[in-house]
């Protein structure tokens, strides 16, 4: 019989990425372990919005929560948008692409990487924290039709094309979120 974690997170593609990289485990949505609020993510890296995350939902369903936070940092931005990837335009992931392309006008340097810290927060207390990164650079136009957020202007250098080109497969073998969550595996 499979462990049983809850992925802290409303996010259909998240939630789909971890289930097919920690395999061994039965995943539950947060709606699923009967979780239905909202978590703030008042900290000021990736790893504290992780930890918020996992362990409200831990909190809340008696069983182990697992979260992460991450987001794009881009090096011409000193690192920006970083945690706040998700709302850097106050609007969607298009309005966030636009953004991020209009604060790059000009800019030669577009390296960038995506970054992840990942949270499982057990019951008793116990803790397991793990992160992980993808280098690449900014694209200068979308291109790709798969993946969400910032995947259609992020270039892959190891897979030499933008996520949003890749397969599910590619992407998760070279993802921020598939190296921390393979990381996490390794702890556990």
């Amino acid at each position: 019989m499979k462990k049983k974690l809850v992925a802290a997170t409303g996010n259909e593609h998240k939630l789909r990425e971890i289930r097919a990289i920690l395999r061994e485990y039965e995943i539950l949505s947060e709606r699923e372990a009967g979780f239905f609020g909202e978590v703030e993510e008042t900290g000021s890296t990736f790893a504290e919005n992780a930890f918020l995350k996992a362990h409200a939902v831990c909190r809340a369903t008696g069983l182990p929560a697992l979260a992460d936070d991450s987001g794009l940092c881009v090096r011409a931005l000193n690192d920006a948008p970083g945690v706040y990837s998700a709302r850097y335009s106050g609007g969607d992931d298009a309005e966030n692409r636009a953004l991020l392309l209009k604060n790059l006008e000009g800019e030669r340097d577009r390296s960038a990487r995506f970054v992840c810290a990942v949270s499982l927060v057990y019951p008793d207390g116990r803790v397991l924290t793990a992160q992980g990164s993808s280098p690449g650079r900014i694209l200068f136009s979308e291109r790709g039709e798969r993946g969400f957020g910032y995947d259609s202007l992020f270039f892959s250098e190891e897979l030499g094309k933008s996520f949003a080109e890749a397969t599910e497969e590619e992407k998760n073998s070279v993802s921020h979120r598939g190296r921390a969550l393979r990381a996490l595996e390794e702890l556990l």
